[in-house]
C-alpha cells in the first residue's frame, strides 16, 4: 500500500501529526520503536511536568489533570486517549532504519516492513541518545543516564552528575528515600531554569549539608567502589556505590545524516529546514518537534512544537 504521509514518532508531536493526517483524510501511519509517548514513558515514576495540562493538549481533546501540574502517568493516560479518539493508525515497536528516495516517493524501510509514501515527517524527539561523558568506567553497571525511581538508591552513597531538573528531582527524591546523595556539578550554582517550586528546596539541602555538591567541578574516573572529582581545590576520590549520570540527551542526527538531512558541522548539530514549512532541505521530508533544534534540546518543547504539526499539514499540496 502506498502513503500519503509517513510519520516517523509515536510522541505527543507525532501523534499531533497523525491528528492532522486525519483531518485531512490522507492515508498515513504512525511508526513508533517503543509505546505510545516512548519518552514519557521513560521518565521518572514520580515526575511532575512544569507545563500546565492545557500547554500539553493536542487533538482538541482536553487533558484534565488533578493538581495545577500533571504527572508522569497522567500524560500516559491522556496521550492513549488521544490515540482513541481520533483512532490514530499507529504501529508500535517497529524501528525505523533508513528512508531512500524512489522515483517521486521514499521507501521508508522498518525492522517490520518497507513502506511507499509521499511524504515523510520525522518526530523522533530526543531522549533515547544520551550525552556520553567519556570517562574511564562510565560502562560499569553501577552508572546509569537514566533515573526511574528512587528505591533502588536507599542507604546507598550516589553520585549525581548535572544541575538540570532531572538532577534535581533525583538528587531530592533519593536523599528522603536515605541515600547519601553527592552532587557534581560543573557550573557555580545551580541552574536557573530549575523548576520554581523545587529550587528552593535543593538549595536549601545543599546549603545545610544534607545533600553534598561540588561546584566548578567534574567527574573523571569512576571505579567499583570509588569515583574521582576534580574540583577547584584539586582531585577528590570518595566512596560511591551509583552515578546517575543526567548529562542530557541528544536527537539522532546520525540518522538524519544517513538519509541525507543536512546537519550543522559546528557542536549544535542543526538540522537544515525552512522555518516556515519545517520541510529539510529534501523536498517531501519534514522535521517536526524537539529534532529541530539540534542540541538544543530546550529550545522546544511539547507546548511549543505542538504547532508544527498544523503548520506542516497547512503547507502539504497533497
Amino acid at each position: 500500500m502506498k502513503y500519503d504521509v509517513i510519520i516517523v514518532g509515536g510522541g505527543p508531536i507525532g501523534l499531533a501529526c497523525g491528528v492532522e493526517a486525519e483531518k485531512k483524510k490522507l492515508t498515513y501511519k504512525i511508526i513508533e520503536k517503543g509505546c505510545i509517548v516512548n519518552s514519557i514513558y521513560n521518565y521518572p515514576l514520580n515526575m511532575t511536568f512544569f507545563s500546565t495540562s492545557d500547554r500539553l493538549e493536542i487533538g482538541d481533546v482536553p487533558f484534565i489533570s488533578h493538581g495545577h501540574k500533571p504527572t508522569r502517568s497522567e500524560a500516559l493516560e491522556y496521550y492513549r486517549r488521544v490515540v482513541d479518539s481520533w483512532a490514530l493508525r499507529i504501529n508500535l515497536y517497529e524501528k525505523v532504519n533508513d528512508i531512500k528516495r524512489k522515483d517521486r516517493a521514499f521507501d521508508v524501510i522498518t525492522s517490520k516492513a518497507v513502506y511507499n509514501t509521499r511524504t515523510v515527517i520525522i518526530a523522533t524527539g530526543f531522549y533515547d541518545q544520551v550525552n556520553i561523558m567519556n570517562i574511564p568506567g562510565e560502562e560499569l553497571s553501577k552508572v546509569s543516564h537514566y533515573y526511574n525511581e528512587p528505591h533502588p538508591y536507599a542507604y546507598q552513597k550516589l553520585a549525581i552528575i548535572g544541575a538540570g531538573n532531572s538532577a534535581v528531582d533525583a538528587a531530592l527524591e533519593t536523599y528522603r528515600r536515605g541515600a547519601e546523595v553527592t552532587m557534581i556539578i560543573r557550573d557555580d550554582r545551580i541552574k536557573q531554569s530549575i523548576k520554581y517550586w523545587v529550587k528552593p528546596d535543593i538549595e536549601n539541602r545543599i546549603q545545610e549539608g544534607s545533600i553534598k555538591a561540588f561546584f566548578g567541578s567534574e567527574l573523571i574516573e569512576i571505579m567499583e567502589k570509588q569515583i574521582v572529582i576534580e574540583t577547584p581545590d584539586g582531585l577528590r576520590t570518595i566512596e560511591n556505590d551509583y552515578v546517575l549520570a543526567m548529562t542530557g540527551y541528544h536527537p539522532d542526527y546520525k540518522f538524519l545524516e544517513k538519509i541525507g538531512v543536512n546537519v550543522s558541522s559546528d557542536e549544535a548539530c542543526c538540522p537544515e529546514f525552512n522555518s516556515d514549512t519545517y520541510e529539510a532541505n529534501i523536498s517531501g521530508i519534514y522535521l517536526a518537534g524537539v529534532i529541530c533544534g539540534g542540541m538544543k534540546t530546550s529550545k522546544w518543547s511539547i507546548e511549543n512544537s505542538r504547532e508544527h504539526a498544523v503548520n506542516i499539514f497547512k503547507r502539504l499540496n497533497l
